[in-house]
């Protein structure tokens, strides 16, 4: 089963509640909304934590069978279903890293270069690619904080929720993740390219 090109925004929050009853009922209309809304998400997710295209998509693809399955157990009120969703596939991508550290070099799917010249494409390549190796370089759990942080931009109250830690120990281990980013980067000749803190 393969995911179609899914819109980036999910439903609102107060409707997630709604969808899930829905869902629970067994209805594949409210399903294939959440699937939407987050599919692509999760792929780019898992696609930047394992480095493997079609991986990422067993592990996008999961995490929604695993929203389906369990939706009888959804408790209204929780953080979401994006929050949810990205909690299940980062503990996959973890427990994959944990078996093996991977990092690839190929762009993610339908990811459009927008560089504007030959010489720019190129610098702008090598610079990924750079980045990338450095990523791969991280343990797995500074590998996470840096993509939900940086690459998907959640706010660090949502990447604690995916990692199951409290802000404060999410922000802890994001420090270090920058560190350990800006410590590979530099052994490749290279400066940050995770910018200032997030918020």
């Amino acid at each position: 089963m393969r995911f179609t090109s899914a819109a980036r925004d999910a439903a609102p929050a107060d409707n997630d509640d709604a969808l899930m009853a829905r869902i629970a009922g067994r209805d594949a209309v409210a399903f294939g909304r959440v699937v939407d809304a987050h599919a692509a998400m999760l792929h780019r997710i898992a696609y930047r934590m394992i480095g493997d295209a079609a991986e990422a998509e067993d592990i996008a693809q999961e995490a929604l069978l695993r929203l389906w399955a369990s939706a009888e157990r959804w408790r209204p009120g929780q953080a979401g279903i994006a929050a949810w969703l990205t909690r299940v596939a980062v503990n996959q991508c973890l427990d994959r890293l944990r078996r093996r550290r991977f990092a690839s070099d190929e762009e993610p799917p339908e990811r459009a270069d927008e560089a504007p010249g030959a010489e720019a494409q190129v610098e702008d390549e090598q610079l990924r690619r750079a980045a990338r190796a450095a990523l791969g370089d991280l343990s797995e759990r500074h590998r996470a904080a840096i993509v939900l942080t940086y690459y998907e931009e959640l706010p660090n109250s949502m990447a604690a929720e995916a990692l199951e830690m409290n802000l404060k120990a999410f922000e802890s281990l994001l420090l270090r993740a920058r560190g350990a980013m800006r410590a590979a980067l530099a052994a490749r000749g290279l400066t940050s390219l995770t910018g200032e803190t997030a918020s």
